[in-house]
């Protein structure tokens, strides 16, 4: 079977998304002890070594087991399954929402791998410009994933505007 530029596009970016993020939390679990605070610039970008067993901000937690399986397992590997049967199949999406539906899917992929592996996410950085403008403390995977939905509104939006 011959795979198409456009599959090759959507998987290279998917693995590619997958390998940054990986390798950015090896090198964090070598190198930053955990609750070791790392100025990067100064107090307001800063690495850290967190593991979360939580989703995004840590929220749940503090699920029983069960439940925690299911809505950080099993319910976020059946939806990046069906956005990528969708991307696969869906002949007119444009290269950007290519780009930003795989990063959300590596991003996914990446955070979903480390609670099967691990049971937690790494997590590293930390941005405060103020006590209240701040970031939670966040890994790569989700900056992608977060990238991704930028780009999706914003082509959603560019989309709806020359309508």
């Amino acid at each position: 079977m011959k795979l198409s530029s456009r599959s090759i596009f959507i998987i290279g970016s998917i693995a590619l998304t997958i390998a940054i993020d990986q390798i950015s939390k090896i090198v964090v679990r070598a190198y930053i002890d955990p609750r070791e605070v790392i100025p990067v610039l100064g107090s307001y970008f800063t690495l850290h070594n967190v593991e979360n067993k939580g989703a995004f901000l840590g929220m749940g937690s503090d699920l029983n087991e069960p439940l925690r399986i299911i809505l950080l397992l099993i319910l976020p590997i059946l939806v990046l399954g069906f956005v990528l049967r969708y991307i696969l199949k869906d002949k007119t999406l444009d290269k950007w929402s290519l780009f930003a539906f795989s990063a959300i899917i590596g991003g996914g992929i990446a955070n979903v791998f480390d609670r099967i592996a691990f049971g937690s996410v790494t997590d590293f950085f930390f941005i405060k410009l103020t006590d209240t403008l701040r970031t939670g403390i966040f890994n790569i995977a989700d900056l992608f994933v977060t990238t991704g939905m930028t780009i999706l509104i914003i082509v959603s939006l560019k989309k709806n505007k020359n309508k």
